[in-house]
């Protein structure tokens, strides 16, 4: 008696099989896309941090060309051209993601970042102007004082150069510009102040450290400031406090911070070594 029972069950369990077999296949397909799109996210990530910029550009522009409805891969290709040091190129991506109809604000903060990138300042300061003072963000304020600084309008400026570095949680980069602005300006107090700020966020900066003793060197304080260096670099700081030194007129100060510099060095510094020579070169003839 158990037996129809039995043979129902398996006729039963023959028909369900295709169906299972066809929800499981289909299940798969969906994992494969979802890791694909998982894969190509990541890799688009390490082509943007990571990879060298010139491979990260043939990267995005061989993707935009298979896929170029991808609003993603055109500002990964913008970025790329930054990245490769191809300001002009990148500015031209950036303005077919804006003129796409997914372009956004922050697209054209960035293209007026690569338009300074490539020194054309009219063209930046034109595209800021088209973005509504409701969009705050640290990029439009730091693109903003630059443009600014480079009209020399130094009030308009500062101020957002301060409301710059209150957006971000790493302002070492925009401190360092704002004490270059005011060290151009003469203002070398407020320079050395505002670069041993940036040097409390980021103390690996060699640039900013340098500018630090150049905004000191500017007051005749050419005693090196307290901030972490290595041999090398407190060589290289102490070539430009000789060289800033002498500029001033300090010639004795400045031949004992170039001897310092060449003594200083893990290796021979052949730059002060040089600037010694003609140095002491000169006096003998003098």
């Amino acid at each position: 008696m158990r037996h129809p029972f039995l043979i129902s069950l398996c006729i039963a369990g023959v028909s369900v099989l295709p169906a299972c077999e066809k929800n499981s296949d289909a299940d798969v397909k969906r994992a494969i896309e979802s890791v694909n799109v998982i894969d190509e996210s990541n890799l688009n990530d390490v082509m943007l941090t990571v990879a060298d910029p010139n491979e990260s550009v043939a990267y995005f522009q061989k993707t935009v060309a298979q896929y170029p409805d991808r609003i993603d891969l055109k500002r990964g290709l913008a970025k790329s051209l930054v990245r490769a040091k191809k300001p002009t190129e990148a500015a031209i991506a950036w303005r077919a993601v804006i003129d796409s109809a997914e372009g956004t604000n922050e697209d054209r903060v960035a293209l007026a970042d690569a338009l300074i990138r490539a020194n054309d300042w009219k063209k930046a300061e034109a595209e800021l102007a088209q973005i509504p003072p409701t969009h705050e963000t640290y990029d439009r304020y730091r693109i903003e004082a630059m443009v600014a600084d480079a009209n020399k309008k130094w009030s308009k400026a500062d101020s957002f150069y301060e409301t710059a570095v209150g957006l971000t949680t790493r302002p070492s980069g925009v401190l360092n510009n704002w004490g270059y602005s005011k060290l151009t300006r003469g203002d070398f107090a407020g320079a050395e102040k505002l670069f041993s700020e940036a040097l409390t966020y980021d103390r690996s900066s060699f640039t900013t450290k340098n500018n630090l003793v150049l905004a000191r060197s500017a007051q005749r304080k050419y005693d090196m400031p307290i901030v972490p260096m290595t041999q090398q670099e407190r060589a290289e700081l102490l070539y430009t406090a000789g060289l800033t030194a002498i500029k001033h007129g300090d010639v004795t100060i400045g031949q004992g911070l170039l001897e310092d510099a060449v003594e200083t060095s893990p290796r021979y510094f052949d730059q002060a070594a040089r600037a010694l020579e003609t140095l002491n070169a000169s006096v003998t003839k003098g």
